[in-house]
């Protein structure tokens, strides 16, 4: 195999599965970050039972994909499957064998589960913002912790957490202009907003003015995303008068409060919940859902599970996956704190495809 500095055009990438999906920022962010590989006829680029844990797509020529029982399968460029990642298994599925000589790249999968989780949490968090101001009438901002216990998500917080929250929870004075957390930035702590409003902004295209996308009033809180995903802050969050906020630590608030709300269950104990009335839900996009989804369960992505929430029972029990489980603690985040019965499939589709192969 032979790395060339050539990269994949943003056009192209654009065309690809999932990553059509990824904001324009996020594309060119992975355009520098892949380069066009080659790979002479008659070599292997993967084999069957590899754990290389990236994603691969095929850019010109053929591929042959070998299961090792007889059945074989190719794939060529500019068809249909060579949108979608080659064998996007762990461990692999198939050997993966140049029939001509090969153009490809490579993502590792973390980074592009990163990537898609941090524009599907955009986009819900704009929706959770917008329901958030329409649907509180919040007080004078006076017993911040009375306001913030209302919410269901502390139903599911043991007593002793929660007095632990409360005592970790600092108050900070904010004047009008201060930028609270920047968009890119890591994740480092929870908000909510006791006294003040807060302006919710995004860079929509590379190169433009940053997009107001909402206002924040006193009673609203942000910043979760990042803390529960593991990915980067989702947008610019700036005071539009003198306020308070209350913070919350990033390692306060994975102990105290996102560890006993983001339940997890292994593959093996989620089937007999499956066979005892729950149901499989895959957050990941419908194209990525219909390539490997789990066929008895439902897709609500991510970022249109805000606005799909009353399609699901509030007395059912619902096992959320994705790949990994980043996008998954997002989703079960969000139905916990609306009251529903949720929790995430431990390392996602990844994990219980190396589960099923190692038993």
């Amino acid at each position: 195999m032979t790395k060339h500095t050539q990269r994949v055009h943003p056009d192209y990438l654009k065309q690809l599965v999932p990553i059509s999906q990824l904001t324009a920022d996020n594309i060119l962010d992975l355009m520098n970050n892949t380069y066009v590989e080659t790979l002479l006829r008659g070599k292997v680029l993967f084999k069957k039972g590899d754990r290389d844990d990236r994603t691969y797509y095929l850019l010109a020529g053929k591929l042959e994909l070998d299961d090792g029982n007889g059945t074989t399968k190719m794939i060529q460029e500019r068809t249909r499957p060579a949108r979608f990642p080659i064998d996007h298994h762990l461990p692999r599925q198939v050997t993966a064998t140049a029939k001509t000589p090969i153009k490809y790249f490579s993502i590792d999968n973390e980074y592009l589960d990163i990537l898609l989780t941090w524009g599907e949490n955009a986009s819900l968090a704009v929706s959770e913002i917008t329901a958030s101001n329409k649907d509180d009438d919040m007080s004078d901002g006076s017993d911040w912790m009375t306001n913030i216990l209302r919410s269901k998500i502390f139903h599911h917080v043991p007593p002793g957490n929660i007095q632990a929250l409360l005592v970790k929870m600092e108050p900070r004075e904010y004047k009008e202009g201060d930028t609270v957390i920047y968009e890119g930035d890591e994740g480092d702590y929870y908000y909510y907003i006791n006294k003040g409003q807060c302006s919710v902004s995004r860079v929509m295209n590379p190169g433009e003015d940053p997009t107001v996308l909402a206002q924040l009033a006193a009673g609203s809180s942000f910043g979760e995303e990042a803390l529960i995903s593991g990915s980067q802050r989702n947008a610019t969050i700036k005071m539009l008068s003198d306020g308070e906020l209350i913070c919350l630590a990033k390692n306060d608030f994975d102990e105290l409060l996102k560890a006993p709300v983001v339940k997890t269950v292994n593959y093996s104990d989620a089937e007999k919940m499956v066979s005892n009335g729950a149901v499989w839900l895959d957050v990941r996009l419908e194209s990525e859902y219909k390539n490997d989804g789990i066929p008895e369960g439902i897709n609500i992505p991510l970022a249109d599970l805000r606005n799909k929430i009353t399609s699901l029972a509030h007395d059912g029990k619902y096992i959320i996956y994705c790949g990994t489980g980043r996008r998954s603690a997002s989703a079960a985040y969000l139905l916990t704190e609306k009251g529903i019965d949720a929790c995430v499939l431990d390392g996602g589709l990844m994990k219980m495809q190396q589960d099923l192969t190692d038993e």
